[in-house]
Order: structure tokens, then sequence, then C-alpha cells
């Protein structure tokens, strides 16, 4: 048996004490969010004490003049490409009906996804089907409902669908996955263009050529073109760059071999956004310029017309536009180490840190403090020593029980991985503009959990 007497580490780089503990870091926030004259935080022009006062804590906040700001923006940048906006982030009806709004199309991962998007009224030839094992009841609705296109990841489901579309008499739109062979600067789970995982057909290998071979000699399937995603939270458009080169190479292949240019081309998503102070995202317009020059040179090496590009952002939209609010339930100082906050949610409403070690930032958010900052960790109250929620950042050192704290960045992939871990029920989604809150994912209660148990 060993006895760890060891302090904690040098405090880590992104981790920097604040210069006022009571600064919002803007970056890290939507665009409404401030504190008000009283200290405390409001987001879309709401307290936040008084949205835990009447919908509880914890909770999310949706902050929808932000999330529709985004999407503008990527429309204004991209305004020569397809963009669709990617529903795994964060998806609902008003989301849904947002997105249509603004003029974006719809990335859905299973059926469940497309369901809420066809509740919502999403026009369905704006819908793009992903996924690497959709079930047969999946692909009858992708049809059924007219689905504007289908991603296809193996054989199998090539098979599948060509059978499905002879016996429904149609000719759906199809995009053909290719893997890349890019490993992009990220974490492995969301890595997702190397060849040693489960997405796609590989070019290295020759399966991709070889999966448009079969559609098109087929003829039962629309082609439409190749699709790629290297990954999620990236900075550095060299990945895309490389993406491009290698996925264009077969796209002009396969012309000169058929006497026909594919007319589409998807670059994917993963454009990152701030957490904390070591996260540098670009903006839409540079994203737009770079990823459009990157297409263009590379079609003018090949000698190819420029096909219709598309994109498909979800967190760069949904992220920012998000935060969770918690209620302080314990503080434990501990001498030479740091400050353990636990609050009233945990890895139930936000597993991102304990499966991707995703690092986020917090504020005190119903009160201001002339405290020094202190280096505290946010932990969940869940029976698991990984329930970490922010791993390390400031808090004012006179952090106590019964107070707000408010993550923010929290929009994106947070409520869409939300678990019932030691039958947790699930935060509500309260989004908030203009003054006004109301609820659009209620609370999960005890009721739903045991609704479920047929015991």
């Amino acid at each position: 048996m060993t006895v760890d007497t060891a302090l904690a580490p040098a405090e880590p780089p992104w981790s920097k004490p604040p210069v006022d503990v009571n600064d919002l870091r803007p970056r890290f926030w939507s665009r409404t969010a401030e504190r008000g004259p009283d200290g405390v935080l409001h987001v879309g022009g709401v307290s936040t004490v008084d949205l835990a006062g009447r919908f509880g804590t914890a909770a999310y906040l949706f902050d929808e003049a932000d999330f529709v700001a985004r999407c503008h923006e990527f429309r204004t940048a991209f305004h020569d490409f397809d963009i669709y906006y990617a529903g795994k982030a964060f998806l609902c009806k008003t989301v849904a009906r947002l997105v249509a709004r603004a003029g974006l199309g719809l990335d859905v991962c299973t059926g469940g996804e497309l369901a809420v998007a066809l509740a919502a009224g999403f026009p369905a030839e704006r819908i793009v089907l992903h996924g690497n094992n959709k079930s047969a009841h999946e692909l009858h609705r992708a049809l059924r409902y007219g689905v504007g296109r289908i991603v296809l990841d193996s054989f199998d489901e090539i098979d599948a669908l060509t059978d499905l579309a002879r016996e429904y008499r149609q000719r759906p739109r199809v995009l053909v996955r290719a893997t890349v062979g890019v490993r992009a600067d990220t974490h492995d789970h969301i890595a997702t263009a190397h060849e040693d995982q489960k997405f796609g057909f590989s070019v290295a290998a020759g399966t991709a050529a070889a999966a448009v071979r079969r559609v098109l000699d087929d003829g039962v399937l629309e082609l439409r073109g190749l699709h790629t995603h290297i990954g999620s939270q990236i900075f550095d458009t060299s990945g895309w760059d490389v993406a491009a080169r290698r996925a264009l190479a077969l796209h002009a292949a396969i012309g000169a071999e058929y006497g026909a240019e594919l007319p589409e081309f998807v670059l994917g998503g993963g454009f990152g956004i701030a957490y904390t102070d070591a996260d540098s995202p670009s903006t839409p317009g540079r994203l737009a310029a770079e990823l459009r020059g990157i297409v263009a040179d590379e079609c003018a090496k090949l000698s190819i017309a420029v096909p219709r590009t598309a994109i498909e952002p979800g967190r760069a939209i949904a992220g920012p536009a998000g935060c969770t609010l918690y209620r302080v339930g314990t503080v434990k100082r501990l001498d030479g180490l740091r400050t353990y906050v636990s609050v009233d949610g945990g890895m139930s409403d936000n597993i991102r840190p304990a499966l991707y070690d995703a690092r986020y930032s917090v504020t005190l958010a119903s009160r201001t403090s002339s405290a020094a900052p202190a280096l505290t960790r946010v932990v969940g109250r869940h029976c698991d020593a990984g329930d970490i929620v922010v791993p390390d950042d400031h808090l004012p050192a006179d952090i106590r029980v019964g107070d707000l704290i408010a993550v923010p960045g929290t929009g994106a992939y947070c409520r869409s991985l939300a678990n019932n871990f030691n039958h947790t029920p699930r935060p509500p989604v309260i989004a908030v503009a203009n003054g006004e809150a109301r609820v659009i994912i209620r609370r999960e209660t005890e009721t739903d959990l045991l609704a479920l148990d047929m015991g």
C-alpha cells in the first residue's frame, strides 16, 4: 500500500488566474451574457438568480439570439456553400425551427434525430442522414419522407438502400463517405478520418473508389459526390487541406473514368470554439476564405470544376449559445492543493470531461466578490471520482454553499450526451431571449424514470 503525499502541480496554462475574478471572459460566453447592476449574471436579459428560482438547478440555458446570430454568420460567410447544421451537437424542435428559418440544412445521424426534425416541420429535402449502421426502419423513413441526402457508410448499406430504392421505385440522392487518412489534432474519440476507425470507405485502400463504382454501375442510387469529416473541436485548417486534396483526387479520377464529374463535395464540420484560454478558434469569415481557397486551388491543380461544397457546423453554432447553471452544495478547501466545489449536477449533464478530457471555464453567477481568486475544481454529485465538471479554473476564495455558478460553452454535446447515471433526471433546457424565458425541454422527473421500469 502507498500513501499519496504529493501536492498539486503548478496551475495549468489553461487556467491562469483572471485579473478580475468577476470578469466573464466574453469569448467563452454567448453574446447576451453580462453582469447586471447587482452583479448577478444575466443571459438573454434574464437574471440567473430568477431563472434558478423559477426552474431550479441544474439547468441548461439556451441563448436564442446568439444561436440565430451564429447561424446567420455562417450563412453569410459561406454564401456559396451548402450549410448543414450538425444536429448531434444539440437538437430539439425549437432548434430545428430556428435552423430552418435561418436557411440552413440539417444533418441528422439517427431515426430519433430525424423524428425531431420531421416533428418540427423541417423540410426533408434539406436534411442529410448520416450513420455507420442505419437500420432498415431508418432507411425506410428516409425514403418515405424524401430526405435530401443519405451518406453511404458501408457496402452493406449500399446494398440495403439499393434494394429499398427498387422497392420504393425511387432514386435517392446519396454521398459516399470517404476516409481520407487524416489524424486531426483532437481527442482520439472525436477524430474521424484516420484509417483505423468505424466510419466510411478508405481512399488509400481503394474501397472508396470501389463504393463509388458500385453505386454508379448499379445506377439505382443518384450519386451526388463524396463526403469527408476529419473530426471535432479543430482550430487549424491544415487537416481540411489534406482531406480536400485526397478526396478531390478521387473525385477527379471518378469523373475521368465515367466521363462526368460529381456535382457535390462535403468537407464536414468540426470547427472548434473557445472553452479555456488555451483555445483559439477561427471566425466563420476566416474559415470560409481558407476552405474556399483550399477547394478552389486543388480543383485548379486537377483541372476540374469546383463542385458545390458543403460544411456541417454544429458546436461552432450551438456551443457558445449554451451555458449550465448549478447551485453549490458543498465546499472543501484542501490546503496546498485546491478548493473542491460540489454542485447539483455533474457527469449526468456533462460527461465530456470524463469522456474526452474536455476543459471548461466557470464563473460565480449569483453575485460578485472582492475575494482573491482560488484554484478550484468543480465536481458533480455522482458516485464516481471522475465526476468532474471543470477540472481547473478560478472562483473567488469566498465561494460558499448556496451560490450559483455557471459554466459557459455547454450548448453543444452536453444535453445530447446527457444520461441518467445514479438515476439522476436530466435537467431542463431554458430558452432565454429579450428578457423572457421559456422551457423548450422540460426537466425529467423520477416519475419519468420509474415509468420505464417494468418490474
